[in-house]
């Protein structure tokens, strides 16, 4: 008996019933190299999966995302393997693919060394030689459980009978002697594994929970070629060169004390000044576009939380105090203030749309595992704006922030890519509430022509969402800009209009960031430019370097007249030799120094030099000056 085969190319074809799905690929004319998987009826499968009934069937290539994602498990299943051939003992937890790579978590006494590593990684390339097949078989919960009690794997037997009771049967895949539990697919053999990498140890509590025991957490990475993980590995290399705390600390811009506390950022001088300029670009932006400029306060009551939903479904997050025997919560966001402007008085219809900026700052309790500088802290301020409209004004104005977004992508020197993250499981407001929010979202997407992709599940918990994700100079996407469509908050705070037919009705908000938090954005901002900003961001434009004492009076004159020019200019007139005082200008990415010697004195000059080492011959300083200012307009 055949089974009849649906291929991706729209042709059909015939295999004996019980043909693997390799056979069956090895058999169509229009048959894939590099094959690592497949889908079959839309489900992931090995490809020695038996096929019993008619199917649609789909290759997945190493070269996918998916094919990608399961290369990398396979390589994470044969690391836990070297791991267990080495450091008898040792015992395995879980080990998934992730964004980049793998990791797989162990309980073992002694920490893994940089050595250890190096042992584990041989140990991998015996396996993958060996070209072990990756084999899979099902066995009863209770069968399994046994097996892996037998071998003394803990981890194993909770994870089985942790698993729901209408679960009967569980997958085991080997390779070699080694035998874990994973619902796969898996490659056919270790020997299709090309090019890998073991990166880092880091301690993980089992389960995430800090009361459970605290396991290691070998990460890795894996790709389908070596030219691809060597790449990988350069900008590796590049990131921690970019590392915006470690730029943080050369350039003088921000630190992170732990007398301050963890997740808080002081800002330094030149920190600040970066952080002003941003901001300062931000409320003329958003005065051009009409919007309105409010603030609200650091604490609401506890009462406002609950009617908002955030007490029930964003609890966790946030800080909460009491004064005079009143509860109240600490902001995590900005929008239930500029709820209560807008329900602070009567509005029409010809009052809408009211558009409410707010550089807010916001506070949120982040486990300290995942602070990470600038780019994940507890207290930061967004570019937050609420708009309030009626229905029909909708898409015109989520296409305006969409333009607005693309607008400052391009100033700051950002790529983005965007998605629609639609309803999450835990969500509050009504399926048509819902359905009327996302497709306003994808309209407005379609009619601005923007490409997208669907993000399920990922939306706020009172409505869907347009995330744009920013691409940095080593190609990382970043979270900054979205755009949130809400008819449920209106709902909870009773806003209303009064329309043209003097009835009252309810508006729909918006909520949205351009840059989003701006530490963050600094953060992404810093590693993007690796700290040599463009000269309109720049905290120092100019350093007016001197020769000998000689010059330092008329330095001192080249200073102010830059500063009264509106060029921020830093002196440096120490005894140290020129050659010194260009390369500490150039290690803090200043753009321009500005030498001073006998000849600028003799003739009321200045003599600019890029941070890039290009001299620019002396000049006038007014002529200096309208070269900043011709740099600045490039960018702004």
């Amino acid at each position: 008996m055949d089974v009849k085969i649906a291929w991706p190319d729209h042709t059909h074809g015939t295999c004996p019933a019980g043909s693997t799905v390799q056979e069956a690929l090895d058999a169509w004319k229009s048959g894939k190299k590099d094959v690592v998987a497949a889908r079959v009826n839309g489900r992931a499968v090995d490809l020695a999966f038996s096929l019993e009934e008619d199917a649609t069937l789909e290759p997945i290539l190493v070269d996918s995302k998916e094919g990608l994602d399961i290369l990398r498990h396979s390589t994470s299943h044969v690391m836990a393997q070297a791991v267990q051939d080495v450091f008898a003992g040792a015992k395995v937890a879980i080990g998934p693919s992730i964004e980049d790579g793998f990791y797989y978590d162990f309980e073992y006494d002694t920490t893994f060394s940089p050595e250890d590593m190096e042992r584990i990684e041989r140990r991998m390339a015996e396996i993958v030689a060996n070209d072990f097949p990756f084999v899979r078989r099902e066995l009863s919960r209770e069968e399994a459980m046994e097996f892996f009690q037998a071998k003394g794997e803990t981890y194993k037997v909770e994870l089985i009978r942790d698993l729901p009771e209408d679960v009967r049967t569980v997958s085991l895949y080997s390779q070699g002697d080694y035998t874990d539990l994973c619902r796969g697919p898996h490659i056919p053999a270790t020997g299709a594994i090309r090019a890998y990498k073991l990166l880092s140890v880091a301690g993980a509590y089992w389960r995430g929970d800090e009361r459970n025991r605290m396991l290691q957490r070998i990460y890795g990475t894996g790709f389908a070629d070596q030219a691809a993980l060597d790449e990988y590995l350069h900008n590796l290399e590049e990131a921690k060169r970019r590392d915006h705390r470690r730029l943080g600390r050369e350039l003088d811009l921000f630190q992170m004390n732990d007398e301050a506390g963890p997740g808080l950022i002081i800002f330094h001088p030149k920190g600040m000044l970066l952080r002003y300029l941003i901001e300062e670009w931000e409320r003329k932006e958003h005065l051009k576009r009409g919007y309105d400029m409010v603030m609200g306060p650091q604490i609401l009551k506890e009462d406002l939380w609950k009617r908002s939903g955030h007490y029930d479904h964003y609890r966790e997050n946030m800080y909460f105090t009491v004064v005079d025997e009143q509860g109240y919560g600490i902001k995590p966001m900005n929008c239930l203030s500029h709820m209560l402007i807008y329900k602070s008085k009567i509005r029409s219809y010809r009052d809408l749309p009211l558009r409410y900026f707010e550089l807010g700052t916001v506070h949120r309790h982040e486990k300290t595992g995942v602070l990470h500088g600038l780019m994940r802290a507890r207290q930061f301020t967004q570019d937050d704006a609420h708009i309030l409209c009626t229905p029909e004004q909708l898409n015109g104005e989520i296409r305006a922030i969409a333009d607005f977004v693309a607008y400052a992508m391009k100033i700051f020197g950002f790529e983005y890519e965007v998605e629609l993250s639609t309803r999450p499981e835990h969500s509050i407001g009504s399926d048509a509430d819902w359905d009327l929010a996302t497709s306003a979202l994808e309209n407005a997407l379609k009619d601005n022509r923007i490409a997208y992709d669907i993000n399920e599940g990922d939306g706020a918990f009172y409505g869907p969402k347009i995330d744009f994700k920013i691409k940095d100079a080593l190609r990382r996407k970043w979270q900054c800009a979205t755009i949130q469509c809400d008819f449920t908050l209106p709902d909870r705070f009773d806003l209303s209009y009064i329309g043209s037919d003097g009835e009252r009705h309810r508006p729909v908000m918006l909520h949205r960031v351009i840059l989003g938090a701006i530490e963050r954005f600094m953060g992404v901002l810093i590693e993007h430019y690796a700290g040599a900003f463009p000269v309109w961001l720049s905290p120092v434009q100019a350093a007016v370097l001197t020769v000998t004492e000689k010059q330092i009076p008329y330095a001192e004159e080249v200073h102010k007249a830059l500063l009264e020019a509106g060029i921020r200019s830093e002196r440096s007139f120490s005894n140290e030799k020129l050659g010194f005082k260009i390369r500490e200008a150039q290690m803090q990415k200043t753009p321009y120094m500005l030498v001073i010697g006998d000849r600028e004195l003799a003739e009321g000059l200045v003599s600019p030099r890029r941070r890039d080492g290009k001299n620019l011959g002396a000049m006038a300083v007014e002529n200096f000056t309208a070269l900043v200012r011709e740099d600045n307009l490039h960018y702004r």
